[in-house]
């Protein structure tokens, strides 16, 4: 049981004076689960420890990049020897070099890397390269795919899936918006009205190969091929957004494991192995449209930072011994089976889905394949199975539109302590 949290609410005081929402990413504030967000102090292996003491069971992970566990110790004394060589030169180093040599030779469809400091921005350039390769400007995304926070990609379907996208912030000019079309994920019918409703101007379509911004969603057998395929009958280009699922669902592109070869790639998170990064990838002719190369501005001052790219080396090194993955699934499956469970034992109507080391536990729906099954679910029930979650140990990520990610330092243990909890939880939900 927590002891209290005096001081958290104490630093979420002082937050709030000096930063917007108190926090640095809107999730961080707790809205859609209320309370007062803990502060973190520390953290190592599966585990956090927060600023009143606490000590939780973690499967935000931050959001995927602590795959191997939090303060991995061959990670955190690489860290300590690059830092002792420099924090940054603003010049190119071998390391970069070689993290994009690593990044293609696990990814087939990666013949040239651009390292940059976030998924936003190589999102954001991987649409550049495709309006400028295509010459087109329109983009098709999907309904509760999220691409960073740019202009062009923050946006969210009208009245139907072919629908001109309207912002979903302010800020946001509706003729930026109006570039892009939204589709349905796992529907093939919705992309085909994209694309008849724009037949010559669409430079790309952007899918998370497997979606985990709305909570996890699978993509149906036949899904992404015939996406694939849809994009080279129309002229257009695919990237996948795969800044969560690169190198957390295999050694690789998961794309590439369902037989889709990209043009471009998205990648970010576990290979920067905790410490900012980002990445577009893919076929070389397209890269090479990139400064000084090509035409294609795009410059960053910390790209390629070496104390991230030496944590992304010694992180994908350690993911590349064999047997990884298939105990990354091993947990996953013990965590999302367990989960299903309690769900069924409890009576609380609800679904599991998972991917690997990726799971979410939607409450309401009995079935989650796109968004609007998504937002069925019932977020006030959530947000009491947060905190009852919370009280017993076991941190969640703060929506019920977020995955859960499990990491290679969580142990069987952690997972029985964690299904247990979701036992009781799901009881007092069920009770009440």
């Amino acid at each position: 049981m927590m002891r209290g949290n005096d001081k958290s609410k104490e630093l979420s005081r002082r937050a709030s004076r000096r930063i917007p929402g108190g926090v640095n990413s809107p999730v961080r504030a707790w809205s859609a689960v209320g309370g007062t967000p803990i502060f973190i102090e520390s953290a190592s292996g599966a585990r956090l420890v927060d600023a009143d003491g606490n000590s939780f069971v973690d499967y935000v992970g931050s959001y995927g990049p602590a795959i191997l566990g939090h303060a991995h110790p061959q990670v955190a004394a690489a860290l300590g020897e690059q830092a002792r060589k420099g924090l940054g030169y603003g010049a190119t180093i071998e390391l970069e070099v070689e993290l994009a040599e690593k990044i293609g030779t696990a990814i087939a469809a990666a013949e040239k890397v651009r390292l940059v400091s976030s998924g936003t921005e190589a999102a954001m350039t991987a649409i550049r390269i495709a309006r400028a390769a295509t010459g087109r400007t329109k983009i098709i995304k999907f309904d509760g795919c999220y691409h960073g926070h740019s202009d062009g990609l923050l946006v969210r379907a009208g009245s139907g899936g072919m629908t001109l996208a309207i912002p979903n912030s302010a800020g946001v000019p509706q003729a930026v918006a109006a570039m892009t079309s939204v589709a349905r994920f796992n529907s093939l019918e919705s992309v085909g009205g994209c694309f008849e409703a724009n037949p010559d101007g669409v430079a790309a379509v952007i899918v998370e190969p497997v979606a985990a911004n709305m909570g996890v969603v699978v993509p149906m057998p036949g899904f992404l091929k015939e996406l694939a395929a849809a994009a080279r009958r129309y002229g257009a280009l695919l990237i996948c957004d795969e800044v969560i699922t690169g190198f957390r669902l295999c050694h690789g592109s998961i794309a590439e494991k369902y037989g889709v070869a990209p043009d471009l790639l998205v990648l970010g998170k576990v290979i920067g192995g905790g410490m900012p990064i980002g990445a577009v990838a893919g076929r070389a002719d397209l890269l090479d449209l990139l400064a000084p190369a090509g035409p294609v501005y795009q410059a960053g001052t910390l790209s390629g930072n070496p104390l991230s790219v030496r944590a992304g080396l010694e992180t994908l090194g350690l993911l590349s011994v064999p047997g990884t993955y298939e105990r990354l699934d091993t947990l996953g499956a013990r965590l999302g089976n367990g989960l299903a469970d309690a769900l069924k034992r409890s009576g609380v109507p609800g679904c599991v889905n998972r991917v690997g080391s990726l799971a979410t536990m939607f409450l309401g729906p009995n079935a989650v394949c796109e968004a609007d099954d998504a937002r069925r679910s019932d977020t006030a029930r959530f947000a009491t199975y947060f905190h009852q979650m919370l009280e017993r140990g076991i941190y969640l990520p703060p929506s019920q539109f977020e995955a859960m990610f499990v990491s290679l330092a969580h142990s069987e243990a952690d997972i029985d302590q964690t299904v247990e909890a979701a036992n009781q939880a799901l009881g007092a939900l069920a009770a009440a």
